[in-house]
Formats: structure tokens, C-alpha cells, sequence
């Protein structure tokens, strides 16, 4: 049987032979591409020349592509697992060609790999071509139909609707008619029942897609318009898990050598065995093995786990899989991370990052599943309590507080449910779900209108190395709205102005539009096109126009870029090798360096690094920079960034080959010496296995310096200049421990005197012994304390304290166990419900004992009648 590697290297192969070359994958997280989180097909990497933004290196090229789909157009996640054939990361195989084959060429080749390379056999194979949408305007794909009927009987050409067979990547950008062949591989006796074309494009598990030529003609606009492209192209791709399926014969993408070895791994973990079926074992078994590549290529390619954007993807999907073996495999401690030296073996000639970085990701995925296992013994005690408290139903708010708060999907609160003979009100918690996807949408919503074209086929050139400013034109912008304010983004020829890319902050400056001056507030990347932002638009958009950059602002931003340089290798001097950038951000105030470690950066260790990178500086090295190709520039020695995307030529930066070499895009000093100084103003961490630097440099550094000895002498002239500052400053800590010790005594003695006397207010109410006062203590604290004090000389009581404090309301509400079962009472409802309106403020606790401040201290005496009149 061929193996999986076999089989995606018989396919690179197949094209290299027909004069493609073949690129590496681009990294599965996208940069520079508003519109995406995370590579979703073969085509993203190469978007910028089907728009016409650039220029193909070759007419030519095939690859596999790391893929994610999990949210929007392309939403699997929940199939998978459940079905046979959805996964979260996949391999896509791809063809392209950019203005060079068309569908001749595109056609007769996928044939010829299936069916005489592959040997498929013929008569499981089905075609589908565009069958026209006389809404939009377009014909059936005629060309594709000649060229199908040439290898292939008629009847078994079906024509697909725009659903199937018109590709559109999302609500704007390129698209066109497509073709798909769809395989049967259902068994003889079954094919002979039901005729296999009656199945293709309806959801079959064995009647499956398996290549999709698209055949890009045009670009879909923002108001649903077409507009043709400059030039035709072909986009292929081909499911790699699905092609070893059917080539290995196997009923399920589960049972080829991609998943087996990952299946039978969690099987000696766990000591369960996988059997096939559809049981939630079962479907545990396969989400492990599905998710587990989705969590390690991410992490490797630069995404940490996060509570928002690309980093809560995958936290999700880490937490699915969490989910699956700590419910369905009795598995309580972390799993995942065992299986990564497995998998980055398995892939370790494809898709290298993984084994480079091996140590790193597995302590990313153990901490966050540390982290899930200990939220999920919370959150399961949380739902006991809400079982507690409910009829026959979870409510929706419930279920949503237990995924929002706790991480649990819907489906494990329905099954702890069903456990205890109550459903979920799905309804309900659906509309949770959706106000805070409104919430969530309406924040982050940009509305961008279509591109305005002033001038066709123009590139949009970069010169801001050599020059910061230049005379040039505006070739196209376009109106965008965001959080209800209206702005505009202008494309130019040429330009001098540094996009946000590499970590480095967008230039700012301004367009003299003779003699009209429009500020640039920012300057962005969309894939490869160079965007700025202006408010406002000149009154002739066509006149020539003097792009100038705020030179102050670039300098400064360049000194904190190339102290980076110098930091990252310090930390690799003193720290180890192991040491890799895991994001930046340069900017003229500061920079912030994260990079892999997995122990705090001792007080040694920063001077260590600190003096490396001054003795850098005072050497006032000169900053070579070199373009070369990147296998040389990997030869000398340069680092590259795990998750960015290299051309072939690349730039390096050369601070003393011995000491820094660095594949860089951004701006530079001339010499070390500019920096002038560097200070590290503070370390910390900022995820598993990653900590952060925040530093300075320049004239940053200076104006910190400043302000440290200002603050020194401010110190010193309030202790009368004392001869040791520190001596005299412990003297100071030192006394004010012994009086808040004293004051504490004292408070602890007033406190007593206070409940003495508060005993002797309580009263009888309906039975229940009932104290409502109002208290004079100097904190919230102290409320608390006398309402934990008082638990142990009442009995059947409800105990209301409030404090005017500062001018502020303090209130606690004390409850007997008892009192509040019989009465249906509860503390922190009292205070929602009845007194959060008469401080004007809020709080909550727990059922039996809740606290409250609020801005209104003049209705405390309301707020004791009020809890004892609901007694």
C-alpha cells in the first residue's frame, strides 16, 4: 500500500514534471490580510497575483498548503470527528497557473494524476461543472464541458448550481467557475442500489469531493459586482486527507496512516481502544487525532493560545479536544502534549517548524491543558450548583455562563444534564451566544467600500529605505467606516512610507498634494499592497502628489528596530540557544520583545543583557544590510522567524556576523552608536513557555533616565536628603508594618466592643433572628469580618451591616444556611434585586454572604428596611 508521503510527493512530482515549481507552504496563520485568522485554502498565499498586486515569480507553481477552517464561510468544526472526512488542519495539494494554462491544460492533467498515476478506477469518478446563474449574468462553462467529454462519458458530467460550482473565497475578493471531481467509494452491492450521481454534492460519506479546479476570471466587489480579472488563472486543490483515503482504499480519512499512528498513541495513553463506531469514544479518539495537528502547526507557525481573535481558535479547539478525553476516554490530566514528539516526527521532512520547535509547543499545549483541567473541576462545580438551583431546566444564561466563564460547550452542559434528568434551555443560550457575537461584531466591524482605480496596472513600489520622500501618484483608495467614523485609504506608485509589518509600527507623515496637505495617520499591508490612512481627501485625489515622512518618528522607531536586533541576540548569549522571537513591536516610544523561555529572567541575568547590548552600542558597529537568497542567507547563519513567509531573495541585517544575523523587512540605523543608550524597563510573562521584555533605547532611554532621578530626588528631598537612601527608606517600611500592625490590633478590639453591642439589637422577625445596623469601620474589610464574627453567636438569623464610608455606601448581607433554604433567600439576589438601586452601585458573593458598595450612602437606613421586610 503507498503510504501518505508517497502519495503527496507522487502529486509534487506529477507537477514539477509538467514545469511547475514547487513552493514550500505558507505559514497557516495569516498576516497582512484583514479579511483572514488563518490560511483557509491553497490560494491565499498567492491572492496578491490573481488581484494583480504583484508579480508571479513563476507562471507555475504547485504545493501542499497547511489549511484551518473553523469559523465563518468555512465552518467545520463541529462535523469533526462526528462525520469521516471534515478536519480542522488539513493538507491542501494545489496547481496553479497565473495567466499561463487554462482549463485544457488544468482538466487533462487532473485526469491524467488520478486516473493513470493514482489508478483510480474510472468508473468511481464523477465530474461537475458551472451550469450558469442567469442572475449574475454568466453561461454554463461550456469550455469545461468540451474538455471534460474528451476523457470521460457524458452522463457522468453533472452541472452544479453557484453554490457548488462558482468558488468565491468570501464576500469580496477573487472567484470564478470551478469543476469538482467527486469519487464513490461505496461498496459494489451499494453502487449497483442506488446510482452514484444521484449522490455527488449530497452529503454522502462515500460519495466525497476529492479536486476542485477553479478557474479564476474575476474579482467580486464589495456592492456583489464582477469585474473581470487582468489576467485568467487556474486555483486547484485537492484534499490531501481525502486523496490518501481513497487511494489506500479506506472507508474513513481516520483509517490511512495520516491519523492511525496518533489513534494508537492515545490508545496506550489511555489504555481505552479505538472500535470505529460512532460512539462518543469513538468520535473522542478521532477529535484528538484531528485537533492535535490543528493545535501544534499553529503554535509552531507563531499563534499562542489567547481570549480573543486567532489565539481563541485555537484555544477552542484545544479545549474540544480536552473536553473529548477528560468526558469520553476518563482521561483527567493532560494528554495532548504527549503526542507531539509523535507528530512532528510524522511530518518532520513536510512541514519542519514542528520538530525545530518541539520542546516549545509541547510546553504551550501542557500549560494551557493544566489550565483547562483545573477550570473544568471548577466549572463542574459550578454546574452542580446550577443543578441545585433548577426545576427541570438549565437555563440559557446558565449554560452560557458555564461556556463563557468555564469553557464548557453547550454539548458537555447537556450531557451533565441529561445525567441528572434535566434538559438545557438551547434557545435561550443560543440568543446569549448571539448578543455577545453582536457585541463582539459591532466593535470590531470595518466597512470597506470598493477600490476607486485612477490608475490601471500600476505596482505599488516601496523606496522608504533610500529616501523618505518622494513625488509620486495615487493609483487607487477607497472609503472605509469603522466604529462610526469615516476615513479614507490611498494607494500610491511609489512610496517612501513603512507599512506595520515585521512588528514595526506603520509610518506617519504626510501627502502635499500641491499644496494641499493630507496627514497620514497610518500605514498598513493588505497581502502586498501598501495602504495609508488619512482622514480626509484632497480636493484633487488626480493631481501629483509629495509623500513625506515624519522623519523624527521613523528615526526613533529604526533606533528601537535595530536595538531588538541586538537584544535578541543578547538573550541568546545569556540565556541559550533555545531562545527564538515570538513577536514584537517596535515603535518610537518602546519596544517589546517576546520570545520563547520557561523561567522568569533573574535581576543577574538583566544586567547581563543589558551590558552585552551597551558594549554593542559603544563598538558603534556598522549595520550592514544585504540582499541574498535565502539559502545562503540560512548558510551564514541568519535567524528567521518561525510563521513568517520568505521569498526567495531576502534581506539580511548585519550587526558583526559573529554576533547578530537576522532576516529583517524593517528600518535600520547606520551604526550601533545611534542608540545610544538601552535600559530594560520591565520582564514578565505573557503565555506558556513565553515571556516579554518592554525596553528602551535612544532618546527614549534618556528621557527615562530623567524621569527614574526625578523620582529619586523627589524621594530624597521628601527624607530630608538623608546620606542612604535605601537605609532610610527601609527605616520608613519598617515603621509603617509596626503601626498598621498597631492599628490592626486596635481595629480587631473595636470590632469586638461593635458585635457586643450588636448583639444586643437583634430582634425577632417571623421566627428569624434578625440584626440590621448600621456600623461605623473604616473599610469593607471590617463588615466582613463583623458579619464573620456574628455567624458564631446567632443562630437561625439574617444579618444586614451598612457603613458609610468616605461618603460611600458598604453594605453585607449574612444569611443562616437554614434561614435561606426555608426562606428561598439569597445574598447575592438581595443585592441585585433590592439594594444595588439604593447605593446606586452593585456587588454579589456568595449565596449565604454578599457584599455591595455603592455611590449613594444616604439610603442605607432604606436598605435595612427593605431585607427586613422580605423576612
Amino acid at each position: 500500500m503507498m503510504t501518505s508521503a508517497g502519495i503527496r510527493q507522487q502529486f509534487l512530482d506529477f507537477f514539477a514534471s509538467k514545469k511547475h515549481r514547487i513552493v514550500p507552504s505558507a505559514p497557516i496563520v495569516v498576516k497582512n490580510d484583514p479579511t483572514l485568522l488563518f490560511t483557509n485554502a491553497g490560494m491565499n498565499q498567492f491572492k496578491d497575483y490573481f488581484l494583480g498586486n504583484k508579480k508571479p515569480e513563476s507562471l507555475r507553481v504547485a504545493d501542499t498548503q497547511k489549511c484551518l477552517r473553523v469559523s465563518g464561510k468555512h465552518n467545520d468544526l463541529e462535523e469533526v470527528g462526528v462525520d469521516t472526512y471534515h478536519h480542522t488542519m488539513f493538507e491542501m495539494l494545489g496547481n496553479w497557473s497565473f495567466g499561463d494554462y487554462f482549463k485544457k491544460e488544468a482538466i487533462a492533467w487532473s485526469w491524467e494524476l488520478l486516473t493513470e498515476v493514482y489508478k483510480l478506477d474510472k468508473d468511481r469518478l464523477y465530474v461537475t461543472i458551472f451550469e450558469g446563474d442567469e442572475k449574475e449574468g454568466l453561461p454554463r462553462d461550456e469550455e469545461a464541458f468540451a474538455e471534460w467529454k474528451k476523457v470521460i462519458a457524458e452522463d457522468r458530467i453533472l452541472l452544479g448550481n453557484k453554490k457548488d460550482n462558482f468558488w468565491e473565497m468570501g464576500d469580496a475578493g477573487p472567484c470564478g467557475p470551478c469543476t469538482e471531481i467527486h469519487v464513490d467509494c461505496r461498496t459494489e452491492a451499494e453502487r449497483k442500489s442506488v446510482d452514484g450521481k444521484t449522490l455527488v454534492n449530497n452529503d454522502h460519506p462515500q460519495v466525497i469531493e476529492i479536486w476542485n479546479n477553479v478557474f479564476m476570471q474575476f474579482n467580486r466587489q464589495k456592492d456583489g459586482g464582477l469585474q473581470a480579472l487582468p489576467a485568467q488563472h487556474v486555483d486547484t486543490g485537492m484534499g490531501f486527507e481525502r486523496l490518501v483515503r481513497v487511494v489506500q482504499g479506506k472507508q474513513s480519512n481516520y483509517d490511512t496512516d495520516v491519523f492511525t499512528g496518533t489513534i494508537t498513541a492515545v490508545e496506550k495513553i489511555t489504555g481505552r481502544k479505538y472500535d470505529y463506531s460512532d460512539s462518543k469514544e469513538a468520535i473522542a479518539f478521532r477529535v484528538l487525532a484531528d485537533h492535535i495537528r490543528a493545535i501544534a502547526f499553529t503554535i509552531a507557525d507563531g499563534q499562542l493560545p489567547a481570549n480573543n481573535g486567532a489565539g481563541y481558535v485555537i484555544r477552542r479547539i484545544l479545549r474540544r479536544a480536552v473536553r473529548y478525553y477528560y468526558s469520553y476516554l476518563d482521561y483527567k490530566q493532560p494528554l495532548l502534549f504527549q503526542l507531539m514528539p509523535l507528530l512532528a516526527a510524522q511530518f518532520e521532512t513536510v512541514f519542519p517548524e514542528l520538530k525545530q520547535q518541539l520542546e516549545f509547543v509541547s510546553k504551550v499545549v501542557k500549560e494551557e491543558e493544566d489550565a483547562f483541567l483545573k477550570t473544568l473541576d471548577k466549572g463542574l462545580k459550578r454546574i452542580d450548583d446550577i443543578i441545585a438551583g433548577s426545576g427541570k431546566q438549565v437555563e440559557g444564561k446558565a449554560a452560557f455562563e458555564l461556556f463563557d466563564t468555564f469553557g464548557f460547550p453547550i454539548d458537555l452542559t447537556r450531557l451533565i444534564a441529561d445525567e441528572n434528568n434535566l434538559s438545557v434551555d438551547e434557545k435561550g443560550f443560543e440568543e446569549e451566544m448571539q448578543q455577545q457575537k453582536n457585541r463582539s461584531r459591532a466593535a470590531g466591524t470595518v466597512d470597506t467600500e470598493d477600490w476607486i482605480v485612477l490608475a490601471e496596472h500600476s505596482f505599488n513600489d516601496f523606496i522608504g529605505y533610500d529616501s523618505l520622500e518622494v513625488k509620486t501618484k495615487v493609483v487607487k483608495y477607497r472609503k472605509v467606516k469603522a466604529k462610526g467614523k469615516e476615513a479614507w485609504q490611498l494607494v500610491l506608485e511609489a512610496t517612501p512610507f513603512y507599512a506595520e509589518s515585521g512588528g514595526q509600527v506603520g509610518d506617519t507623515g504626510i501627502l502635499d498634494f500641491e499644496g494641499d496637505i493630507i496627514v497620514v495617520t497610518d500605514t498598513k499591508k493588505e497581502n502586498n499592497l501598501i495602504i495609508h490612512f488619512t482622514e480626509t481627501l484632497p480636493a484633487r485625489i488626480a493631481s501629483p502628489v509629495l509623500a513625506k515622512v515624519d522623519l523624527d518618528k521613523r528615526q526613533s522607531t529604526a533606533v528601537h528596530h535595530s536595538a531588538t536586533h541586538l537584544l535578541h541576540a543578547a538573550l541568546r548569549k545569556v540565556l541559550g540557544n533555545h531562545v527564538a522571537q515570538k513577536g514584537s513591536l517596535v515603535s518610537e516610544e518602546h519596544l517589546r520583545f517576546d520570545f520563547s523561555h520557561f523561567a522568569k529572567v533573574s535581576e543577574d541575568e538583566i544586567i547581563q543583557i543589558e551590558t552585552l547590548v551597551n558594549e554593542k552600542i559603544r563598538a558603534n558597529i556598522p549595520v550592514h544590510i544585504k540582499e541574498m537568497k535565502k539559502d545562503e542567507a540560512v548558510a551564514l547563519g541568519a535567524m528567521a522567524l518561525f510563521g513568517e513567509k520568505y521569498g526567495d531573495i531576502v534581506r539580511v541585517v548585519i550587526m558583526d556576523p559573529k554576533y547578530s544575523l537576522e532576516l529583517c523587512g524593517g528600518t535600520h540605523v547606520g551604526a550601533t552608536g545611534e542608540l545610544g543608550f538601552f535600559k530594560i524597563k520591565h520582564e514578565a510573562a505573557v503565555a506558556a513557555g513565553v515571556r516579554r521584555i518592554e525596553a528602551v533605547s535612544g532618546k527614549a532611554a534618556e528621557e527615562l533616565i530623567n524621569e527614574q532621578f526625578a523620582q529619586i530626588r523627589e524621594i530624597r528631598d521628601s527624607l530630608k536628603n538623608p546620606k542612604e537612601l535605601s537605609r532610610s527608606v527601609d527605616s520608613l517600611l519598617t515603621d509603617n508594618t509596626e503601626l498598621k500592625k498597631r492599628i490592626e490590633s486596635l481595629e480587631a478590639k473595636q470590632l469586638t466592643v461593635i458585635k457586643d453591642a450588636l448583639l444586643q439589637k437583634v430582634e425577632t422577625v417571623n421566627g428569624i433572628s434578625f440584626l440590621g445596623a448600621i456600623v461605623e469601620v473604616r473599610s469593607a474589610e471590617s463588615i466582613k469580618k463583623l458579619c464573620f464574627e456574628l455567624k458564631n453567636d446567632l443562630t437561625n438569623y439574617v444579618v444586614v451591616l451598612a457603613a458609610n464610608i468616605d461618603g460611600k455606601a458598604q453594605v453585607a448581607i449574612l444569611l443562616d444556611e437554614a434561614v435561606s433554604r426555608s426562606k428561598n433567600l439569597d445574598a447575592p439576589a438581595i443585592i441585585k434585586e433590592h439594594i444595588a438601586g439604593l447605593i446606586k452601585g452593585g456587588g454579589g458573593g456568595q449565596k449565604t454572604l454578599a457584599t455591595a458598595g455603592g455611590q449613594d450612602a444616604g439610603n442605607l437606613p432604606q436598605v435595612i428596611s427593605k431585607v427586613r421586610s422580605l423576612i
